[in-house]
């Protein structure tokens, strides 16, 4: 299998900035230095410059493929593969081929020739990658259709920007060498406005930053290569989730901003258990600062804090680290050692760390905790134990002592004190080991009786029995740690479940989560509030001074009417209340949504109309104008059959144009409901016979079954010939060539029906209903389909006949629409 080819690509910011020449140009440069170059194709848009730089280098010659009637031109893939250049020049990557070539797209023919071994230079614009095509709309207006995979696009082995400054651009465009100049004025003011040229510029100047940076990480990881290259400066700023992180991180912000593309990450470091964490709100809003300052925020698991932020700084190649100074005292510091800053400084290597005062350095001095993780029922346990157990004990030791029990009595007072660790901790493991050893020393050790220690390993007894009583105690109050994290982790996740659940299943997101909140906090009462008014209530609230007011929004609070929360119950609290403004800004954000939908249907409408109109009244006007200037210039020398045929002319044209007019008065009037409707008993073939005589259709074109017999409907007959006229013009549009029309009539119930059936291609379920929609055509760009106000202004009559016109599936493939008209028999026609 030969060795893949390698892919240059040529990206540009907009079309013009010199993309095919600058390939063009590197292809004769390349094959004056010996090397096997073909041009696969090159657009050269009419552009005289590029064409001339395709002479002197071998082409293969383009396939040509009939599409409805049109020969269009496409790469020969077969052709360059047979051939097998070196270098093969393929324009414009993110091309869609014509219908039945090989491949939908060119960049998967690029794909191929890769494949083949075939090296390839392209070009692409900005727009045309996936990622970028809406931020490209959003900047343009402009949606694109055609576009290239990031995937395949950065599996290239080379990618360059073709830049050139947007003003320049700009006097390109307008010295005509970028577009034909009917084209020019238009596209000045439009996609190459100076702002959206900048911003294009800028985006695929970042594009290509972040490429070059991705290829930077892949060559470090490929080589082993874990020291940082200061390509760019990446500030770290580490996160505790104490109050000093704002000051961390505009500290950081400001070291990134000193060098160009300097950039800014803050991190947040969490232990596997879940005990150190930090205050949630305040991580919150030092998260939402990050994002003002430009930054990006991450949250890191690991247990050895000073190893994580190390590592993590290291994989994303920074080059400066931010920490606080330590918040504990001198004294909390020199009972447990170097702190994380000290450890981050020696293992950081040649990653530079600033050690940042702030207000709330050195000044916290800390104990460990008195009462630990166990509860107060399991200690004031642990005493009864201790107070019961000893004197239970000493009184069964006492039955059995002899000279040579000494052993057993100390074993069994050791369990007792592991017990009693076991039952309640450190403090009435403490309590019991001296205890226990008092009592030893006084009933059971020479001289009895008294409590005088003669034996230094008497003392040392004493002393093993407090140090087994607080290792024991040490690993319970660990292990009731992390079970009640376990606990609080699964109650958290519970009560997160049971929100997100109420919410996706209620109508009223709000008034779930407020009850959800009552529920979970155990509280008498709860309400949303919005100044003075109550958006959401649960259960009865109490006095206002007996409530907790938490800020949700600008202007809303959420009052939680009961006793002060604990401060476990905080961090879940402020899940809720972010989940509680998520959801208030979301019904926000739908409720605008509401009142501009009207304003944004306007506009499309609008939009639709003016485009029409733009070339729909305009192609008439000119034929028109053209034919009455051929007359008025030729004057009498104008031979009589090219007078008539001119004549013709203007004649159909404006006879077009009068029947667009006309419909725009009929959509006004039928949207203003001020059409007259003249309904008179109508028999349907009277108004089919003359439709079908206006479109010339016969019978070879249309089959009629009329087995409406004498019902008649009430109905407009000249309005009625005219919806006719329409549903048959589409009908016979889309029908293939040798397949008839069928058209029938018949009655059901006081319902006369009309069927037109065709068999075309149908609609998809999805746009039976945009069919009527005014200047709606799915895409049609056939010329003389008109504004696309047929079947709008068709269903329009039809309603005001008091009928329906309802399309649905032809079986076995097409379209038929139905229309149903109220009926009268005539019998009951008036003599």
């Amino acid at each position: 299998m030969p060795k893949r080819g390698q892919l240059r690509v040529l990206l540009g910011a907009a079309p013009g900035v010199g993309k095919t020449f600058t390939m063009l140009e590197e292809g004769r440069r390349l094959l004056g230095n010996g090397k096997d170059v073909v041009v696969g194709i090159v657009e050269t848009h009419g552009r005289a410059a590029t064409a001339a730089m395709t002479a002197g280098i071998p082409a293969v010659p383009r396939t040509r493929i009939e599409h409805r009637g049109v020969a269009l031109e496409e790469m020969d893939l077969q052709a360059v593969l047979d051939r097998r250049p070196g270098i093969a020049l393929v324009d414009e990557l993110a091309h869609t081929n014509a219908p039945g070539s090989k491949n939908d797209k060119r960049w998967q023919d690029v794909e191929e020739l890769l494949t083949a071994g075939i090296d390839v230079i392209s070009t692409l614009n900005i727009q045309h990658i996936e990622s970028l095509n809406d931020v490209v709309e959003q900047i343009t207006g402009v949606p694109q259709r055609e576009t290239v995979p990031d995937s395949f696009l950065r599996g290239a082995e080379q990618i360059e920007v073709v830049d050139l400054a947007p003003q320049a651009l700009r006097d390109r465009l307008s010295g005509g060498f970028v577009y034909p100049a009917e084209r020019i004025d238009a596209a000045l003011s439009n996609y190459f406005r100076l702002g959206n040229l900048t911003a294009l510029r800028e985006l695929a100047l970042i594009w290509l930053a972040d490429e070059v940076d991705q290829a930077l990480k892949g060559y470090r990881k490929d080589h082993g290569i874990d020291s940082t290259w200061e390509a760019r400066e990446r500030v770290v700023v580490a996160l505790t989730g104490g109050p000093e992180g704002e000051t961390l991180l505009r500290r950081g912000a400001r070291i990134a901003a000193r060098s160009a593309g300097g950039e800014l990450i803050a991190v947040h470091i969490t232990s596997q258990d879940g005990l150190r964490s930090g205050n949630p709100a305040t991580l919150a809003e030092q998260r939402a600062l990050v994002e003002k300052l430009n930054g990006t925020y991450h949250q890191v698991i690991g247990e050895d804090i000073p190893t994580a932020l190390v590592e993590f700084a290291r994989s994303v190649n920074a080059t400066q680290l931010v920490l606080g100074a330590s918040r504990r005292g001198r004294v909390t510091a020199a009972f447990t050692g170097p702190g994380i800053g000290a450890t981050v400084v020696r293992e950081s290597g040649d990653i530079d760390v600033h050690m940042v005062n702030h207000a709330a350095a050195g000044k916290r001095f800390t104990l460990p905790p008195l009462t630990g993780a166990l509860t107060r029922k399991r200690r004031i346990l642990g005493f009864v134990v201790a107070l019961l157990g000893g004197p239970a004990l000493t009184a069964l030791l006492s039955v059995f002592r002899s000279e040579d029990s000494i052993t057993t009595d100390v074993l069994s007072y050791q369990l007792l004190v592991v017990v009693v660790a076991l039952v309640g901790g450190i403090w009435p493991a403490l309590f019991a080991a001296v205890l226990s050893g008092i009592t030893l020393d006084f009933l059971f050790i020479e001289p009895l009786y008294t409590i005088h220690i003669h034996q230094p390993h008497h003392l040392l007894s004493l002393v093993l029995y407090v140090l087994i009583a607080g290792l024991v105690s040490f690993v319970v109050d660990r292990a009731a740690r992390y079970t009640r994290a376990a606990r609080r982790s699964a109650a958290e996740s519970e009560l997160i479940q049971t929100i997100a659940g109420s919410v996706l299943r209620g109508d009223n997101a709000i008034q779930a989560l407020i009850d959800r909140t009552r529920e979970a906090f155990q509280l008498p009462g709860v309400r949303l509030m919005r100044g003075e008014d109550v958006l959401a209530r649960s259960g009865e609230p109490l006095p206002d001074n007996y409530h907790a007011s938490i800020r949700i929004t600008d202007d809303t609070t959420l009052e939680l009417h009961g006793p002060d929360l604990a401060a476990s119950e905080q961090r879940l609290l402020a899940v809720v209340t972010a989940q509680l403004a998520a959801t208030l800004e979301h019904e926000h954000l739908t409720e605008t949504a509401k009142q501009i939908e009207p304003i944004a249907a306007s506009d499309r409408v609008r939009g639709a109309l003016l485009s029409a109109l733009s070339h729909d009244l305009r192609r008439p006007l000119a034929a028109a104008s053209a034919a009455v200037g051929g007359l008025k210039a030729a004057g009498p020398d104008l031979a009589s059959a090219q007078k008539r045929e001119l004549l013709d002319t203007a004649e159909e044209s404006l006879g077009a144009l009068a029947t667009l007019v006309t419909d725009l008065l009929d959509v006004s009037r039928l949207q203003a409901g001020v059409l007259t409707i003249a309904e008179i008993p109508t028999d349907p073939a009277e108004t089919i016979a003359p439709a079908l005589d206006e479109l010339h259709l016969g019978p070879t074109d249309v089959t009629l079954a009329l087995n409406h017999g004498d019902a008649v409907a009430h109905a407009d007959p000249v309005l009625l010939q005219r919806v006719l006229v329409n549903l048959l013009t589409n009908a016979h549009r889309y029908s293939p060539a040798g397949t008839p029309i069928h058209v029938s009539t018949s009655t059901f119930g006081d319902r006369l029906e009309i069927r037109i059936v065709d068999r075309g291609p149908g609609i998809p379920p999805e746009k039976l209903d945009d069919i009527f929609l005014p200047f709606q055509r799915l895409g049609d760009t056939d010329n003389t389909t008109g504004l696309g106000l047929g079947l709008a202004l068709s269903r329009g009559f039809i309603e005001a006949m008091h009928g329906t016109l309802t399309p649905e599936d032809t079986p076995g493939g097409g379209l038929t629409m139905v229309i149903s008209l109220p009926t009268i028999s005539t019998s009951q026609e008036p003599s």
